[in-house]
């Protein structure tokens, strides 16, 4: 895969329309800027791959619009170091961004071509996550808990207690909640059964499925 001239060119033009959506956390538009989205993507929609919509990618999931990538990314601030644990590790373009951004990356995708593949794409692009798991999200991965931060990146139908349980005090989740469409949520633990809301629109993910792997 080669990443050229026009390629950055339509990077440029896709931040700049981030920015007029109200996209404003520097980190997060320079990692869009140098990660090249079309990598991630299958041949026959690479040609949109700046465009800033989802597309369709293996097994029925799709790669989320690069405005949800950038608010969700934005919406957990990250900190260097942070550790982060991603539900959905699907393409794996949400995944570079983090690694990109210097956060310690552990990622769990519960379809198995899927994993594969963004396993490939990573070693290839040399962003390596501390963990690539393939497995039922709904479980998290405590063994490796607690997390600084966590991102869900499907619709999940009520907030999964498991993954609370994952979240450190102070540590913050971002997850869309919803069934037919979805409430970006973002989640803050206070004390150990004290958490607090902020809700930030309306979105449309795939299904965060239980069970099923």
């Amino acid at each position: 895969m080669i990443d050229l001239p026009i390629h950055k060119g339509k990077r440029k033009r896709l931040v700049e329309t981030l920015i007029s959506k109200g996209i404003t956390d520097k980190k997060v538009l320079n990692a869009i800027l140098n990660i090249p989205r079309h990598f991630f993507m299958d041949s026959d929609f690479q040609s949109f791959a700046y465009d800033d919509k989802a597309f369709p990618i293996l097994s029925n999931q799709t790669i989320s619009q690069p405005y949800t990538v950038a608010l969700q990314t934005e919406l957990l601030k990250i900190k260097s170091g942070d550790k982060i644990l991603e539900i959905g590790t699907g393409s794996a373009y949400q995944t570079s961004i983090l690694i990109y951004l210097k956060a310690e990356v552990y990622t769990i995708e519960r379809i198995f071509n899927l994993h594969k593949k963004s396993k490939k794409i990573l070693s290839m692009l040399s962003f390596q996550p501390k963990k690539i798991v393939w497995g039922d999200g709904y479980l998290g991965l405590p063994e490796f808990g607690p997390f600084d931060k966590i991102l869900v990146t499907a619709g999940a139908s009520e907030i999964p207690k498991n993954l609370l349980k994952q979240l450190k005090f102070g540590g913050k989740m971002v997850i869309p909640i919803g069934n037919k469409s979805q409430e970006m949520t973002v989640i803050e633990r206070i004390e150990k059964e004290k958490f607090k809301k902020y809700k930030y629109g309306k979105f449309n993910f795939v299904p965060m499925l239980k069970n099923k792997i």
